[in-house]
């Protein structure tokens, strides 16, 4: 299949801004996993210094964020890239608009991890944290004219190739976002590739929540940890397997 070459001005020409705010999900960041190591909150202390110190440097233009803002642009990526960021392209924040769809994209790599750990049988209920950001800058939206004629290479859950090379076109143009759909919520919920600090409009999450988290070999159970808010979000791994019965290959 043929797709379009896209070119720094002609993807420049498209730019529109963008005043979102995201929610993303990662591992559990209340639970202090060093206090067990030492006897006083003094000593914790100089021990996260310490590690830290150890920790890729954060970029100048991204000290003032978060942690969980500046986190994606610290570290680089696995030898394979993401979607939207090679092997030595610079950090890119994924988030997505809705909780759910935040929950099937980190869910499935999870699942993967479970399918790839043959002596694991599953993965008990583990804590979680999703928490929006405010993100104000200029991009483009994928499933939008022109992009979306080529929606197939977009939406490949397997091959980031087309992704990683538009992602570098849109940095080249300038633009602070890629907006696009999901590949694994089953109800292709949008998402956004952050591709600078710069864009987030506020220097700390809006918002925080705990979720708890079980993997199954065929299904991930999300459980909102809150007596007052009672939610829950469940995802069958069928839809992540390949015609094969294979899990696609970890390249995102």
């Amino acid at each position: 299949m043929s797709f379009t070459t896209w070119t720094p001005p002609a993807v420049a020409s498209e730019r529109k801004p963008f005043a979102l705010t995201l929610w993303r999900a990662v591992e559990a960041q209340h639970v202090v996993s060093t206090m067990p190591l030492v006897d006083s909150l003094e000593e914790q202390a100089v021990l996260e210094a310490v590690l830290d110190a150890g920790k890729p440097a954060v970029p100048s233009y991204a000290r003032h964020l978060h942690y969980l803002l500046f986190t994606p642009f610290r570290y680089p990526p696995s030898p394979w890239g993401s979607r939207f960021r090679a092997a030595h392209d610079p950090g890119v924040f994924y988030g997505a608009d809705e909780i759910r769809t935040a929950c099937a994209e980190l869910g499935y790599w999870r699942w993967r991890f479970l399918r790839d750990s043959p002596a694991l049988p599953r993965i008990d209920a583990r804590a979680q944290t999703l928490f929006q950001v405010g993100v104000r800058t200029e991009g483009v939206a994928l499933d939008e004219a022109p992009f979306a004629r080529d929606a197939a290479q977009w939406q490949d859950p397997v091959h980031y190739d087309g992704c990683q090379a538009f992602a570098r076109v849109a940095r080249e143009a300038g633009l602070g976002l890629i907006r696009y759909r999901s590949v694994r919520d089953p109800g292709q919920g949008h998402c956004a590739a952050v591709l600078t600090p710069l864009a987030f409009s506020a220097p700390a999450p809006l918002v925080t929540t705990t979720w708890m988290l079980t993997v199954r070999p065929d299904r991930v159970i999300w459980q909102r940890d809150d007596l007052l808010q009672r939610e829950n979000f469940e995802f069958e791994a069928a839809m992540w397997e390949r015609p094969n019965g294979n899990a696609a290959p970890v390249t995102a």
